[in-house]
């Protein structure tokens, strides 16, 4: 499993990131305080405080690939 930060400061941003995720078959998680939801779940993204940081579990070993495309979204 591999962790990182990212934000999502906008709708576009969202749905971008949906997109992403939506493609590959391993889980992703997010979670913002005490709340995770489905990456792949656009309704439950939106659940989240999108003011914040936010922390992407990847529950797989081989996401190399998927990590570089959220590269725009990564927060240092």
């Amino acid at each position: 499993m591999k962790t990182l930060t990212i934000a999502l400061a906008s709708i576009n941003d969202v749905k971008s990131f949906v997109n992403i995720v939506s493609k590959y078959d391993f889980d992703v998680d997010l979670s913002s305080g005490r709340y995770v939801v489905d990456a792949k779940s656009i309704m439950g993204i939106f659940s989240l405080d999108l003011t914040k940081p936010i922390k992407v579990e990847v529950h797989s070993d081989n996401a190399d690939a998927f990590i570089g495309e959220l590269k725009p979204f990564v927060q240092a």
